[in-house]
């Protein structure tokens, strides 16, 4: 069955959906992302990135439903990219598909991502969209690799 992904603003509704996506114990077994409480959740999306206009963001909807959320920021002198998916949407070609639209809109290149170096979903997700390896750094105790997608894409 073909599954109808679409990107569309946020709407207050969504927040729930993305706090519940980002306490997802494989989640954040493989993002090594650690979850937030709701009140610094809220607070960080309400002014971090909803207030922030240099934030491009986006829910991502499959069949009408919100699955997840995409979005690029600046983070000192580059430009980052990140997204969230329920683990009910991984495996199913929906994140190639929200990237794919994603990368129409937010045109800034070179655009960097860095997952977990383990999150081998993620990994593999960039690279089908142009990503390339560039570097391994530590946030924390964990390796992440940095990816770039180029003038050319």
């Amino acid at each position: 069955m073909r599954n109808d992904v679409r990107l569309r603003d946020v709407e207050q509704a969504d927040l729930e959906v993305f706090f519940a996506h980002e306490h997802d114990a494989e989640a954040v077994r493989r993002s090594k992302f650690t979850p937030r409480k709701r009140e610094t959740f809220m607070t960080h999306w309400v002014t971090k990135v909803l207030g922030d206009p240099a934030v491009l963001v986006q829910t991502v909807t499959v069949d009408g439903e919100a699955a997840g959320n995409i979005m690029a920021w600046w983070e000192k002198r580059k430009r980052f990219i990140g997204y969230w998916f329920g683990p009910q949407y991984w495996g199913r070609g929906i994140g190639t598909e929200a990237l794919t639209l994603f990368l129409k809109r937010e045109t800034t290149r070179p655009l960097f991502a860095d997952p977990f170096t383990g999150n081998t979903g993620s990994v593999r997700l960039l690279e089908k969209c142009g990503f390339q390896p560039v570097e391994t750094v530590r946030h924390g105790e964990y390796e992440h690799i940095t990816l770039a997608l180029r003038e050319d894409h």
